[in-house]
């Protein structure tokens, strides 16, 4: 009888969802994974919601056809500009029995549960805060809560050209922590909703009051997707689980193999795929 067991997809512009992988891999290290970075379109969170539409509709059909049945949009901008889309209008015409799950629902789920004073600061880059998917979710979950924004554009920038831990990144680092913080001095909780943040944090404990919570999404990811696939074991049983991960760049696989060794927080091996062309 032939295997048509498949990896789950996993998809990000560019390095951010190795971070969420790494916490998916360490939560269910049984199963296969297949990770898509569009590095050579990156970054994503200044464009268009149709252009976010069209390039991460373009990687999830990629994905299929690599023979995925489930796939995770490892990107807040992703997740918040296209992931509508794709689940309410083309998946149920053209892909039904396909699954395309993003990150801002499950940490919007839980995200409440940290704060003490109901009052939650997002940092994300300018796709995510316009979206205003953070406020709609976490208002649906936890309706008393206050939730305040502040868009961090360049930060991206700094995690992707490895000035993340420079000196050269505390002034921006600094500046959008005392905006944030100057929105209300009763957030008690922050969550870095985008993937690359976390390479950050040792700088954003830096300009932080001891005692705020700095949450990261990558476990909530994990612990999420854990759920679902006990929920959904028609999903689950899908999924191949010999413990293996393959890994793809639409841009420089060297490239990527260096710098996604720091988010992924081992050695990775990469190879370059075209999409959308």
């Amino acid at each position: 009888m032939p295997n048509n067991k498949a990896p789950i997809g996993v998809f990000d512009s560019g390095y951010g969802g190795l971070t969420i992988l790494n916490n998916l891999v360490h939560i269910l290290p049984q199963y296969d994974y297949l990770y898509l970075g569009d590095n050579a379109r990156a970054p994503y969170g200044t464009r268009s919601f149709d252009t976010v539409y069209e390039y991460t509709w373009e990687a999830v059909q990629w994905f299929f056809n690599q023979g995925c049945e489930l796939v995770i949009l490892a990107c807040n901008t992703a997740s918040a500009k296209a992931l509508r889309n794709i689940q309410q209008k083309n998946l149920p015409t053209l892909y039904p029995n396909k699954r395309v799950l993003g990150v801002i629902r499950p940490t919007a789920e839980v995200i409440g549960n940290y704060s003490s004073t109901n009052n939650i600061g997002v940092l994300a880059t300018n796709g995510t805060v316009e979206s205003k998917s953070y406020l709609l979710e976490i208002a649906h979950f936890f309706p008393t809560i206050n939730v305040y924004q502040e868009a961090c554009p360049i930060w991206v920038s700094l995690v992707e050209n490895n000035e993340y831990d420079k000196a050269g990144a505390d002034y921006f680092i600094k500046q959008h922590i005392d905006r944030l913080l100057q929105k209300s001095p009763e957030i008690d909780t922050i969550l870095l909703a985008c993937t690359h943040y976390p390479l950050l944090l040792p700088k954003i404990l830096q300009y932080v009051q001891s005692g705020v919570k700095i949450i990261s999404q990558g476990e909530i990811v994990a612990n999420s997707l854990k759920e679902y696939l006990e929920r959904h074991l028609e999903i689950a049983s899908k999924c191949a689980q010999n413990g293996q991960i393959r890994f793809c760049t639409t841009d420089s696989s060297s490239d990527f193999d260096e710098n996604g060794a720091i988010f992924f927080g081992k050695s990775i091996k990469s190879e370059h795929i075209l999409l959308g062309r």
